[in-house]
């Protein structure tokens, strides 16, 4: 048997706004919320569903969004990969940038098939290709 990966934590500043910014960006919403703590993922299962999906194979993590008082320091050691699955890369992006990120520049060369993004505390994450069925195929 294996471990599974249930849950992805992210310090931050402000979990609320965190959590309105990535359930913005991947149609997830807030399963748990206490002061300083929220849970963010996808909904729809309750506990005992949740419990046998992830026993009988990988399902798609959660995120943790924790407030502590250190600011972030540095480029981000693991970041996110997002997907568009309805739209161009550049519908996307301009999306997200419209619900808060900001263009990051971590030393790309220009030629990348990703863009770069930073959320609303300046955490990294990239916009890879559209997965539309117009702009992606096997």
């Amino acid at each position: 048997m294996a471990s599974r990966l249930t849950e992805i934590s992210l310090d931050c500043h402000d979990p609320d706004r965190l959590a309105d910014f990535w359930t913005g960006v991947l149609g997830w919403e807030v399963l748990h919320h206490e002061p300083g703590l929220v849970e963010i993922g996808p909904g729809g299962r309750d506990d005992a569903e949740l419990l046998e999906a992830v026993r009988s194979g990988p399902v798609s993590p959660t995120i943790f969004l924790a407030q502590v008082p250190e600011e972030k320091v540095a480029k981000n050691r693991v970041h996110f990969d997002v997907s568009p699955v309805d739209c161009s890369q550049d519908d996307e992006v301009e999306r997200i940038l419209a619900l808060g990120a900001t263009r990051a520049d971590i030393g790309q060369s220009g030629d990348e098939s990703w863009v770069v993004l930073a959320d609303p505390e300046g955490n990294e994450f990239c916009v890879l290709r559209s997965l539309a069925p117009e702009h992606f195929s096997l």
